[in-house]
């Protein structure tokens, strides 16, 4: 797929692999619509980028979805691709007593329903288009999930079926549907990981694994998997009781440390 002379929109797009993504694209010479919670974040990337254009908007909120949507197709009416993006991670121990339930199942708002209702009302408009595309960003852990981060993993790996459902859905439309799951990314996402539990992992550079993803893209992979995340696939199917053991460290540590092992 040509990744340049585009109108692409990213959510989630002014930190992290979001911003990598717009840094790089708009090298590319493509028109970028970076969407956020957080004005402060937007004010910054646009500061940044001042060619970039910003909108504050969540994914986990029905109306701006559907505000989002009348906005970007009446001041970019080019728009033809799609990039889900926007995500939240935490460590969750259901032994807490303190989480409510509202905040328990924040990551499902934004990181499954988002990507699903953004799809949903903009598959229209993307349709019309020729060279268009749907980008969602799952994770390596949609294929192994990490015990500490349960919510995380279940809507990755719910997002990434979901992927491969959309993508049959549009085989007979001019609407391509492309999934890149990164590894542990050197991003603020990271920023909740135990030191002792990064032991071992192999974190990749947002700027390589954004290179990687773009490359897949352009080279017509459906199914991006940067760095490690081949390998989680690859030992998910060969040896899943291993591999899960091995992600286990650090709810073990928690669950050690909470004496509710």
């Amino acid at each position: 797929m040509k990744l340049t002379g585009n109108t692409i929109l990213i959510t989630g797009g002014a930190s992290g692999i979001g911003e990598e993504m717009t840094k790089q694209l708009l090298k590319r010479q493509n028109t970028i619509i970076v969407t956020g919670r957080s004005q402060a974040k937007l004010d910054k990337i646009k500061k940044r980028f001042p060619e970039l254009h910003t909108i504050k908007s969540d994914v986990s909120q029905i109306s701006e979805i559907q505000a989002l949507y009348t906005q970007v197709t009446k001041d970019f009416p080019n728009l033809n691709i799609l990039i889900n993006n926007a995500g939240i991670m935490k460590n969750i121990n259901f032994h807490d007593l303190n989480d409510s339930l509202e905040k328990l199942t924040e990551e499902i708002d934004i990181n499954l329903k988002g990507p699903i209702r953004m799809t949903k009302v903009f598959l229209p408009h993307l349709k019309k288009k020729s060279g268009a595309a749907i980008v969602n960003v799952t994770s390596g852990l949609a294929f192994v999930p990490l015990p500490s981060s349960p919510v995380y993993c279940s809507t990755k790996a719910a997002l990434h079926s979901f992927t491969e459902s959309l993508r049959v859905q549009l085989s007979k439309t001019k609407v391509r549907v492309f999934e890149v799951a990164p590894p542990a990314t050197q991003t603020e996402l990271l920023g909740h990981l135990d030191p002792e539990d990064a032991k071992g992992v192999k974190v990749m550079s947002v700027e390589n694994m954004v290179s990687a993803s773009l490359s897949g893209i352009e080279n017509d992979k459906n199914e991006i998997r940067p760095g490690q995340s081949n390998q989680l696939k690859f030992m998910s199917r060969v040896a899943p009781n291993f591999i899960l053991k091995q992600m286990s460290g650090p709810m073990e540590r928690i669950l050690k440390e909470s004496k509710h092992n």
